[in-house]
């Protein structure tokens, strides 16, 4: 029988026992009950704030229409036992509601039965998340529950960039559910739970229990430590840390909201004072209101000082309020307070147990229902449900306990995370919950007294060292290998590691651990995979940071760029009938033959008119425009120039043809004299269109990237070990390509000039030391790299052990070839001049062209100014020679004196007077005058 059914069994027995215990009660009055342990810090502050908000209801004659609300509280007494009592002893005597019981293991119990007799329960101090579920539909939890508390313990952690924890708990179900929560939350951030220190339950946790698992804390990694506990026993593990020195320098203490309950409501002084100097602890958040401060005012009075208010307090002040309420609307609604019976439970026991004593709550839903419709304002804030029954925004305070009291210094919200703003103006603002927008309150005392923020984490103090696995190489060994003579492992891996390690702030206790057959080079994949096996506790070397080892361990930042690259072997380029169009691309010959063209045709538009040599028939003129054109190549042009527009753009050609042939003459020797190697593969592209056979490093992830992503087919994969190897199969033409990182690639080539890196490097990555996923060793190893590669000790390492020679030949086939990108300016220089010289030449000749024709005085015909006619009369005048257009003009001049001046015989000849001094004629004397000047 499982523990659910023995205290069902326990249940059933207590029923028989208080059977006959049933009173008569007043079915005036509404009846609610309190399971409490009220010797514990929260249970008297609960009791004196329960019996203050009774008074206040009863105070209030507008709510249970007059009735008198009672409430019987039931004192626990630290007892499982006695809470099931109680809770019994409610159940018969007609209560409405019940208020607690005070830890999650009785609620789990009791909800079983609040569920069967429709009595709804309810706490602000049992807060097992799991206690949320549907399966207890009538337990509701007044304040937020644990799992609100533990997302705040995850976020604060985050924010500080602390990744493994160790949880000091209680083993009860008041931790068991918040644990697991915090270890869910904590997975959602990357973070863990390193180690779980789980002590005996309240009172049974002994001193030298405590002590004993704080010194094996003491000996482990990580120094984040939270204590989920009672108060006896959270305290205890404090004063037993203090003596052990743990709440010095370099630990981080957190502690849940039971610190925070003590701190508020009790005196703490001496060396329980001294002890928890530098924690770090939670309080649930009420918002600060007049009704808040007017309860806070009367405390002093009604505790009379014998303890102070802390926020469960407020809570339990609340509840009452909110069964008073709910009570309230369900007797508005014409509800009755009445109990029946439970048939069912009746035969359960074969008629030896009175269960009749137990009574159903007939509006017990209806009530329920009431109070998740809550919707007030409380002494605590605003009161609202969510669909799940639990408070909606929850928040809470972060405290930092300091000298004799604590700091805030910060919130926390479901809203909007961790700030130094009360959440209540953030709920006002559109929620944020990005890591940019948290923000804590920098000025933190830790344990210890310090405002420096501690790492979070030392190496374990149990004498062992870090285990560093090593891979074990027979080629490359400038990268890493092992002295034969002094058997000490070396190599520009290593001298990056050691360089590196001696920046970091603190002593690194290591040995280096070769892993290999010494036979053939190891597999990097298992190599890393022996981190998670716990085998290594880092791995460095020549690793490559790929994606499938990223998943399972943390790579430092790269101390080398890496990627995959071909290799091919160089073979002998011979003269060929076409090799004098080898010195230039295509597109370059292209440019060069429109420009020898363009050229042409300008020098001819700006002589045309004024040179013999460019006119004639239209054959000649155009076989002149591509003859003078292609001529200027060889300077050879005969036709002489003679418009000063023309001989400029002649000028500027002729030194870009200078360059031009000066550059192809000196590129076409060094192709034809000059031996020419080029590969056989031209890159990954024509590799893996080819069935050619392709090599690859031993233990490289070059094999499964070419098979995996490339789709390649393993038959055509051949492994090689060594230099030798590589060489002797590209020879023999056992290969026809190696697929390498490029580091070995350029160790490789630096003594084989026969072979060459080809195409483009076809995959991005870089070599970095591996590490545990979220070791901080890999953040801070990180950080000493980019140090090194800024003051440049990385690269003097680089020199020291990969210093390699380069070779003759380029290992770009296409070097030769002259590329555009080399004379785009100068073909732009030629071109602005050829534009500028016709731009000027078109504005001088439509300017004649106006000049000379606008000066006619004969009358013309519509049809004779017509667009058309006036554009062939334009082009004719572009067309014809200059010294004969002047001919023809002076010739239709005289033409038209010589017809003006028989005109001026065959009229009357009438005499004008004239005033010779102005030189103004009379009509029909023309006065030696002309029409044309």
């Amino acid at each position: 029988m499982n523990s659910w059914g023995l205290m069902m069994v326990v249940l059933l027995f207590l029923v028989f026992i208080l059977g006959f215990a049933q009173e008569e009660s007043n079915a005036e009055d509404v009846y609610i009950g309190a399971i409490f342990s009220f010797n514990t810090t929260n249970g008297r502050v609960s009791k004196i704030a329960m019996d203050a908000a009774v008074e206040d209801v009863n105070s209030d004659q507008t709510i249970l229409r007059g009735r008198k609300l009672y409430l019987s509280k039931y004192d626990a007494n630290y007892s499982g036992f006695r809470s099931i009592i109680g809770g019994l002893q409610f159940m018969e005597t007609n209560t409405v509601a019940i208020i607690g019981p005070q830890t999650s293991g009785m609620a789990h119990i009791l909800s079983h039965l609040a569920n069967e007799l429709h009595v709804p329960m309810m706490s602000f101090t049992a807060l097992d998340p799991g206690l949320s579920s549907l399966q207890y539909p009538y337990f509701i939890q007044t304040a937020p529950n644990d799992l609100f508390q533990v997302t705040a313990i995850a976020d604060m952690l985050s924010y500080f960039g602390y990744r493994e924890v160790i949880a000091v708990y209680t083993d009860d179900e008041q931790s068991w559910g918040s644990m697991i929560a915090l270890g869910d939350k904590l997975t959602e951030r990357r973070c863990r739970i390193t180690y779980k220190v789980v002590l005996s339950p309240g009172a049974l946790a002994t001193r030298d229990e405590i002590r004993n698992e704080l010194v094996k804390v003491s000996n482990m990694e990580s120094r984040v430590i939270i204590v989920h506990a009672f108060a006896q026993v959270g305290l205890e593990v404090f004063n037993w840390a203090h003596k052990l020195g743990m709440m010095e320098k370099g630990y981080v203490w957190i502690a849940t909201a039971w610190l925070s309950t003590v701190l508020d409501s009790t005196v703490v002084s001496g060396e329980a004072a001294k002890s928890i100097q530098g924690v770090l602890t939670f309080r649930p958040h009420t918002t600060d209101s007049k009704k808040k401060q007017a309860f806070l005012s009367r405390w002093n009075r009604i505790s009379n000082g014998s303890i102070g208010l802390n926020s469960y307090g407020l809570y339990a002040y609340d509840t009452v309020w909110m069964i008073a309420n709910a009570v309230n609307a369900f007797l508005d609604h014409g509800g009755n307070i009445s109990f029946s019976n439970t048939s069912n439970l009746n035969g359960l026991g074969g008629g030896t147990l009175n269960l009749a004593a137990l009574s159903t709550f007939d509006g017990g839903s209806q009530v329920l229902q009431n109070i998740l419709q809550t919707n007030m304002t409380g002494v605590t804030g605003r009161l609202v449900f969510d669909s799940d029954k639990a408070i909606v925004r929850p928040a809470f305070d972060i405290l930092n306990v300091v000298a004799k009291g604590c700091k805030q210094i910060g919130y926390w919200s479901n809203y909007s995370g961790l700030s130094v703003v009360p959440p209540e103006i953030l709920y006002t603002k559109k929620s944020n919950l990005s890591s940019s927008s948290q923000h804590l309150d920098s000025r933190v005392v830790w344990p210890g007294q310090t405002t420096v923020k501690p790492r979070g984490w030392v190496f374990p103090d149990n004498g062992r060292q870090l285990r560093i696995g090593v891979p074990d190489r027979v080629s490359f060994k400038a990268f890493v290998s092992e002295d034969e003579n002094t058997k000490k492992i070396h190599g520009y891996c290593i001298d990056v590691f050691l360089a590196a390690i001696k920046l970091l702030p603190y002593s690194v206790p290591y040995k280096f651990v070769l892993y290999g057959d010494r036979h053939k080079n190891p597999k990097y994949a298992e190599l890393v995979n022996l981190i998670t096996s716990n085998v290594f506790d880092a791995v460095v070397g020549d690793i490559a940071i790929v994606t499938n080892r990223t998943k399972i361990v943390d790579f430092t930042l790269p101390y080398i760029d890496s990627g995959l690259v071909v290799v091919a072997p160089l073979r002998k380029m011979y003269s060929s009938p076409w090799a004098f169009l080898r010195p230039f691309t295509p597109l370059m010959w292209a440019i060069t033959s429109a420009f020898f063209l363009i050229v042409g045709v300008v020098i001819w538009i700006l002589e045309h008119r004024i040179n013999d040599e460019f006119r004639g028939p239209p054959k000649k003129q155009l076989i002149t425009i591509l003859w003078f054109g292609f001529s200027t190549m060889f300077f050879a042009h005969r036709e002489n120039t003679t418009s000063a527009l023309a001989r400029m753009v002649l000028i500027i050609w002729l030194f870009v043809v200078l360059i031009i042939t000066s550059s192809y003459t000196a590129s076409l020797t060094s192709i034809l004299t000059v031996q020419q190697l080029a590969p056989t593969i031209r890159g990954i592209d024509s590799l893996i269109s080819s069935n050619d056979r392709i090599g690859f490093q031993v233990g490289s992830f070059a094999e499964n990237y070419l098979t995996d992503e490339l789709n390649i087919a393993k038959s055509r994969l051949v492994a090689l070990g060594s230099p030798e190897e590589y060489a002797d199969a590209l020879n023999r033409g056992i290969v026809a390509a190696l697929v390498e990182e490029r580091p070995y690639v350029d160790l490789f080539l630096s003594n084989n000039c026969k072979f060459q890196a080809v195409g483009r490097e076809f995959t991005k990555s870089g070599w970095g030391f591996a590490f545990p996923r979220d070791s901080p060793l890999a953040m801070d190893m990180s950080t000493a790299i980019l140090t090194l590669s800024e003051n440049g000790k990385l690269e003097k390492i680089r020199q020291k052990w990969l210093h390699t020679r380069t070779c003759s030949q380029s290992s770009d086939d296409n070097s030769d070839e002259l590329q555009l990108n080399s004379f785009w300016g100068l073909f732009l220089i030629c071109g602005i001049a050829c534009f500028v010289a016709l731009l000027i030449y078109f504005f001088s000749i439509v300017q004649e062209f106006k000049r000379r024709f606008a000066q006619q005085s004969q009358p013309v015909s519509t049809q004779s100014n017509s667009p058309s006619v006036r554009l062939k009369r334009f082009l004719s005048f572009i067309d014809e020679k200059e010294d004969e257009f002047k001919v023809k003009y002076k010739r239709k001049r005289l033409e038209m004196l010589s017809r003006g001046s028989a005109e001026d015989q065959q009229r009357p000849k009438r005499i004008l007077h004239t005033n010779e001094e102005s030189g103004i004629y009379q009509e029909g004397h023309n006065g030696n005058a002309t029409y044309f000047s």
